[in-house]
């Protein structure tokens, strides 16, 4: 089961099937990938979160129901669970309570920001199961971590703990478990309180810009800044520093 709340500015999807460690079946990836539609056509929302009830973030795939007939966790435009491969615009922050494993440690490698609880571990398992992490980790987790530690991950199998995950630059920032929600919601408060396509734009350069050379990133952020000089929120940004007053933003 996955929820979604939304919080004035900020939408929450919670994994909440502690009961299978909170597992992807088919299902999820489907509802998960249709919440993220949702939170990308509605322009009241700036920015969101993803989390977990329970002792676990994500343990991976539901491999029972995956036997059972259940079908692949995962979407033709989203991958596993609806979000590894989903191409998106705004910013998402993995609030990571627990052991986010296999399919789960997936799920926070494709995220924008990660705050881990200080009872996260993040791990790609599947050697220890004659595996590949084929939803996409073996792609995301050496740009997000340098290169050894990326192949310590990927051929011991061997989970590392959030305060090791913050060191090698995986998590933003690590918090008891009681104040991780907070934690997440005041660093989506910290975007929200900048123009919002303007913060899309950057979001897409920088993305962009690990596939391209300088040079065409450079482009491309020149193109963003073209569009961004044509929006309200361009003028009222210009507007609200001459007037020494705090902007208001509305996202066009």
């Amino acid at each position: 089961m996955v929820h979604l709340e939304k919080r004035d500015k900020v939408a929450i999807l919670t994994l909440d099937r502690p009961e299978v460690r909170n597992a992807i079946e088919r299902a999820d990836a489907e509802l998960i990938e249709a919440f993220i539609d949702d939170v990308e056509n509605d322009d009241s929302i700036w920015v969101s979160i993803i989390t977990g009830t329970g002792s676990v973030f994500c343990s991976g795939a539901n491999i029972k129901a995956f036997a059972n007939g259940g079908g692949p966790p995962r979407t033709d435009r989203g991958g596993f669970a609806g979000i590894v491969t989903r191409y998106r615009h705004k910013p998402l922050i993995a609030a990571v309570n627990g052991p986010a494993l296999a399919g789960g440690c997936e799920i926070a490698l494709a995220c924008d920001l990660v705050v881990a609880s200080t009872t996260a571990s993040f791990g790609l398992t599947e050697v220890k199961r004659s595996l590949v992490a084929a939803g996409g980790g073996l792609h995301l987790l050496p740009r997000a971590v340098a290169k050894n530690i990326a192949m310590e991950m990927a051929l011991t199998g061997d989970p590392i703990d959030a305060a090791r995950a913050h060191q090698a630059g995986l998590a933003n920032e690590v918090v008891e478990p009681a104040d991780l929600m907070n934690a997440a919601l005041s660093l989506a408060e910290r975007i929200c309180a900048n123009a919002p396509l303007a913060v899309r734009e950057s979001r897409d350069v920088l993305i962009n810009g690990l596939r391209l050379d300088a040079e065409h990133t450079m482009a491309i952020a020149e193109e963003s800044m073209d569009r961004i000089r044509k929006t309200d929120d361009f003028t009222e940004g210009s507007r609200a520093f001459f007037e020494k007053r705090p902007p208001e933003w509305h996202a066009r």
